[in-house]
């Protein structure tokens, strides 16, 4: 019997913002870009303590998850943040998160 998967397109977003965070190198670059005062050129793995090889596959996480954006112009990179999704993020997390929980004290002890 196949199990039935309906899930909302909410909870649909918050899963793919959620996955793209999961691993910490993805948060160390999002920290990282989050602080630049426009989009980043050059090779981020110069700038965070993770291998050249692995920087591209987390860029590619984020970037298919919609937090980041980014081109290629040889032979650099230019990534910044996706202000339109990151907004998104922050809202739908805040809103998870924020929600009421265990209305009896005694289920959640």
């Amino acid at each position: 019997m196949e199990e039935k998967k309906d899930y909302t397109a909410i909870q649909e977003q918050l899963a793919r913002f959620a996955k793209a965070l999961g691993h910490p190198a993805r948060i160390a670059i999002m920290h990282f870009l989050a602080k630049q005062e426009t989009c980043y050129f050059g090779d981020i793995h110069e700038e965070l303590p993770i291998a050249k090889a692995t920087v591209s596959q987390h860029l590619k996480e984020l970037k298919d998850a919609g937090l980041i954006q980014g081109e290629v112009e040889t032979p650099k990179v230019k990534y910044c943040i996706n202000r339109e999704n990151w907004k998104l993020a922050r809202e739908l997390f805040k809103e998870f998160f924020g929600q009421s929980i265990c209305k009896s004290r005694e289920c959640c002890e």
